[in-house]
């Protein structure tokens, strides 16, 4: 196992390369089409924290299956671990997709920008 990075709950960053691919993405993300910007108006507020708030439960969601795949690749995952991690991810996606309907937020809207770094994911 490799230097540990950071930690949270369950889940932990032990590769610095790991950080360094997520930073490209990011930027390489940013480069791409136009940027999207949270939106502060108050007449659509409730849509504009919906749109926040999921995008970063999409975003988190992300580095939680790049780090169940890291494990399961290294072994550390027994088959009924991996097989519940899967199952909660995809049952997260779907909850994310249903709020996200209510809202009428599509799922390309779910990026933020976030300034100099360019857009979250």
């Amino acid at each position: 196992m490799g230097k540990v990075v950071a930690t949270s709950g369950a889940v932990t960053v032990t590769e610095v390369a790991e950080l360094d691919a997520l930073r490209r993405e990011i930027e390489r993300a940013a480069s791409a089409s136009s940027p999207l910007r949270w939106n502060a108006d108050p007449e659509d507020m409730r849509r504009s924290v919906a749109q926040l708030v999921l995008t970063l439960v999409e975003f988190i969601r992300n580095v939680l299956e790049r780090q169940a795949i890291r494990r399961m690749e290294a072994g550390t995952l027994t088959n009924q671990q991996t097989e519940d991690v899967g199952v909660a991810l995809m049952k997260l996606e779907e909850a994310v997709r249903e709020v996200a309907a209510q809202f009428g937020i599509k799922s390309d809207e779910l990026n933020l920008d976030v300034g100099p770094l360019g857009k979250l994911m």
